[in-house]
This record gives structure tokens, C-alpha cells and sequence, in this order.
């Protein structure tokens, strides 16, 4: 694919084939995300890759603390709740999902069952979960940096022919994750990317979110035109 194939073609997966993900293919994407731009080359990213009986145990730990009311646990901060045109995009892309899904809006099971998807990572068969150096917590680059490693990964991952969204919930219980997936104290939990084949009869799959115009985004300075 050309780089404008990929970013204007790439969007969330949520739905994914029961077929493994070859290791040697991960490590060809995180060898392209890695080549991320970060601030002073700090390059503050690591990564777990989780697969297999392991990932299930995740999935089943986050899915019964939250049935229990476990408050969430998670390390990276996640601010206030979006208020004005932030949550009005937020319910935008919720209404295109459940409509693709046939969720109604007075389904309380069905809109469960799906947030609790998110928790098991859209059962994924790989999760990449994504850390950065405790030494580096309370920098704003640190969290920019791994950002732009999401995104590249998610890139990357497309133009390979596999499908990710980048997802909070599924380590929102920090503890699962930890225990789990091995991952070290000296090590911040930032996000998990769910990555596998794409399953293109799920219905969400072919939903495309809206976009603001560059009219919207962007300001232009000292042009002529």
C-alpha cells in the first residue's frame, strides 16, 4: 500500500478472526512503529506482546472485576469526563457503532455485553500492551511519544494486512495486567492495542469515524492565499 492508502484506508478493528498472528510479523510492525519520531530520541516505549493462555487469563481477570465493581485501576491518568464538541464526538462514533451492531439505545444487555468486549480486548488473538519508563512519569513528551508510537504501530499493522484499535479498557485493571502479562514495576501501563485478522463480517468493522475538516483543525499564518 502507498502511505495514503494506508492512513486513509486504516480504521479500528474490532471484530477479528480466530487465527493466530505470526511472531516474526509483530516484530516486522513494531520495527517499522519504532521509527517514530520522540523527543531528544528518548524512544520512552516498551512493549508486551501478549498471545495465548495468558491473554485469556487477562481477559477473564478484567471481565470479573468489572462485573464485581471493582473500581478501575488504571495508571496513566485519564482526566475529566470530555464535555462540549469532544463528547459530542465521543456519542457520534458510539451511535455508529451501535447502529452497525444493531444495538438500540434501551438495550442494557447488548450495550453491556459490548463494553465488556472492550474489557477482553474485542477478542483479539494478540494484545501489545504498551509501557514507558517509570523514571520518565510526569513528562508531557513521555505520553506524546508513545502516542505517535500507537498510531505508527496501528500504520504499520494495516499495510500488513491486520486490523488493531487502540483501547483503554482493556487496562483499566492495572493488577490483571501485572500479574498477567509480567510486566515489571519500573514500568507505567499507558495503553493496549488489540491486533489480529480482520473479521470483515463483523458490522462494526465497517465503520469509518467522522472527521473534522482542516477548515475546523487548522489556522494558516503568514500565507498569501
Amino acid at each position: 500500500m502507498s502511505y495514503d492508502e494506508v492512513v486513509l484506508g486504516r480504521r479500528s478493528i474490532r471484530g477479528f478472526l480466530d487465527k493466530p498472528v505470526p511472531m516474526d510479523l509483530i516484530k516486522e510492525i513494531l520495527t517499522l512503529a519504532m521509527r517514530s519520531p520522540s523527543s531528544m530520541n528518548t524512544q520512552p516505549w516498551n512493549f508486551t506482546v501478549v498471545t495465548g493462555e495468558p491473554l485469556n487469563r487477562i481477559r477473564a481477570g478484567n471481565t470479573e472485576r468489572n462485573l464485581a465493581g471493582i473500581p478501575h485501576s488504571r495508571e496513566f491518568r485519564t482526566g475529566t469526563a470530555f464535555e462540549g464538541v469532544h463528547r459530542e464526538r465521543q456519542i457520534g462514533v458510539a451511535k455508529q457503532l451501535f447502529a452497525a451492531m444493531g444495538i438500540a439505545r434501551d438495550d442494557a444487555p447488548a450495550r453491556q455485553d459490548w463494553v465488556l468486549r472492550g474489557f477482553r480486548q474485542f477478542d483479539a488473538p494478540v494484545c501489545v500492551i504498551i509501557t514507558y519508563d517509570k523514571v520518565l512519569a510526569g513528562s508531557d513528551d513521555t505520553p506524546f511519544d508513545c502516542g505517535a508510537v500507537s498510531t505508527a504501530l496501528v500504520n504499520a499493522a494495516w499495510s500488513r494486512g491486520l486490523g488493531a484499535v487502540i483501547n483503554s479498557q482493556g487496562i483499566m485493571q492495572s493488577p490483571v495486567v501485572r500479574e498477567h502479562a509480567g510486566i515489571a514495576d519500573d514500568q507505567v501501563i499507558m495503553k493496549a492495542i488489540a491486533l489480529g485478522w480482520p473479521d470483515d463480517s463483523f458490522p462494526a468493522n465497517a465503520v469509518v469515524s467522522e472527521r473534522k475538516s482542516v477548515e475546523e483543525a487548522a489556522r494558516f499564518v503568514g500565507f498569501d492565499r
